[in-house]
């Protein structure tokens, strides 16, 4: 599956993850706080509250991280953070959108800018390649829960927009407006579901040499390290070739 799980695989392959598990758990705790503060700090009646604890399970945080995040917020305690979207290219022109959760835009802005500039991208203005995108919503499943046809219809009658299937899993994408009812349509049938997130979609993927696909790599790598980052998404694929070698 192309797009950003593509790289986040490589990443996790490459022990990435692991050499990093405390930032990222807190990254992932950030979310939960968040979102447990923009809504009830019930997961089963907050969907993306849901969406941040399923992400947090996927990972192996432990549930006192969880419970401790959600309690955060329940007690008013911590950061507000400031929701902020950045849009930029990398090399080749691949486009680049950046989510960021931060208590300093100022702190943010420069540490993007400096990422996109160290990795031989540029930072551009809001909606310079968002228009590139679909913003909507995912929800993911292990491969054994059913067959493609099954999970395809499943989808369909759930209204879902599209289901794409392989030996990995099941991706379920659907509009943004729909996702709360899709999901718990698709939960009630094959479980929780390993993933559901609001996601950037790109309309068209881009193939790139493997030059700039080395390239490109480094760049959500260089990204997604700023503390402030919770999610990069791009338009650009790379070679089977080159993603066994970077997963090697």
């Amino acid at each position: 599956m192309a797009g950003h799980s593509q790289f986040k695989n490589i990443m996790h392959r490459k022990g990435r993850v692991d050499a990093v598990r405390s930032k990222l758990f807190s990254k992932l705790a950030r979310e939960i706080t968040v979102a447990a503060k923009l809504g009830t700090p019930d997961p089963a009646m907050n969907p993306r509250l849901r969406a941040a604890v399923l992400a947090a399970r996927a990972e192996n945080m432990p549930k006192d991280n969880i419970e401790r995040a959600i309690k955060k917020a329940v007690g008013g305690e911590g950061e507000n953070y400031e929701e902020i979207r950045y849009e930029g290219y990398g090399p080749g022109g691949a486009a680049v959108i950046v989510e960021a959760q931060t208590d300093n835009r100022n702190r943010t802005a420069s540490d993007v800018r400096s990422a996109f500039t160290k990795a031989g991208g540029s930072l551009a203005e809001t909606g310079a390649v968002s228009f590139m995108f679909d913003r909507v919503g995912l929800i993911a499943f292990p491969a054994a829960v059913a067959d493609a046809d099954a999970m395809l219809e499943a989808a369909i009658e759930a209204g879902a927009d599209d289901v794409k299937s392989d030996e990995t899993g099941h991706e379920v994408t659907c509009e943004q407006t729909a996702f709360g009812e899709v999901a718990r349509a698709l939960e009630a049938r094959f479980g929780e579901p390993t993933r559901t997130a609001l996601v950037w979609r790109p309309q068209n993927t881009v193939e790139v040499d493997d030059e700039t696909g080395e390239k490109l790599i480094r760049l959500v790598e260089v990204i997604e390290d700023q503390d402030d980052v919770q999610n990069v998404f791009v338009n650009f694929a790379v070679s089977d070739a080159l993603m066994a070698r970077m997963q090697g």
